[in-house]
């Protein structure tokens, strides 16, 4: 959900009215939008049950309990978990290694130019390394593929862009998190649980970086997923 203002153009041509025409009711009001008709609520309804497609279990962080598993619907996988932050990829004002201890220069996809991806900018999650636990690859999962990222009430669409250590799962980039009100540092930021990654299988945006094509496949998906 994002909040827009008024510009500063608008403002000042607001204040050419004179004030004795200009009612109580017209002032401006923020404008509310979300990426899309799919509610959460929606989404979540189609996750309630795990059909269990890992063979393992996956850890929220390196030194917590695995009872994390990946679970399967008709034409999508999923898993419930929390949020860290990655940062890693081309180095930005919010991302880099002074803002994150763990700051990486790579991420495991490029973008079409074969730069790295900018975390800061570009909604994406992170998927585990290929394992025993869990392949990716097997469910027609590749950089690019879209994902629907459910947290509290909203909705975010957002591409595999990244993978994590094999034993470990429930992280998405900078704007991700900053898109459904997270708090986004890299190092105090995340939450500890509570969020849902479903990515859908055999899909692709292609350029991996045009979020409008994430969106626009996204909501195809998931409305295709909530009424199947």
């Amino acid at each position: 959900m994002r909040v827009r203002s008024l510009t500063s153009a608008a403002v000042a041509a607001a204040a050419l009215l004179a004030p004795a025409t200009l009612p109580a009711l017209a002032q401006p009001q923020p404008l509310i939008q979300r990426e899309g008709s799919v509610t959460a609520a929606d989404l979540l309804a189609k996750v309630r049950d795990c059909v269990r497609v890992s063979e393992g279990l996956y850890r929220s962080d390196a030194d917590t309990p695995a009872d994390i598993p990946v679970c399967g619907l008709d034409g999508a996988v999923f898993w419930k978990a929390d949020m860290d932050i990655d940062c890693d990829g081309r180095p930005s004002p919010r991302c880099n290694s002074d803002t994150d201890p763990w700051f990486q220069p790579t991420t495991a996809f490029q973008q079409s130019d074969g730069r790295y991806l900018r975390s800061e900018s570009l909604p994406f999650i992170v998927v585990p390394a290929p394992s025993g636990t869990w392949d990716y690859e097997v469910h027609g999962i590749k950089g690019g593929s879209v994902a629907a990222v459910v947290y509290e009430d909203q909705v975010q669409y957002a591409v595999v862009g990244d993978t994590s250590p094999q034993n470990v799962i429930g992280e998405a980039s900078y704007a991700t998190a900053e898109a459904l009100g997270i708090r986004p540092d890299p190092g105090s930021g995340g939450t500890a649980s509570g969020v849902t990654y479903i990515v859908f299988e055999d899909s692709r945006v292609s350029p991996i970086e045009d979020h409008e094509a994430a969106v626009e496949q996204g909501e195809k998906l998931a409305r295709k997923l909530v009424k199947g």
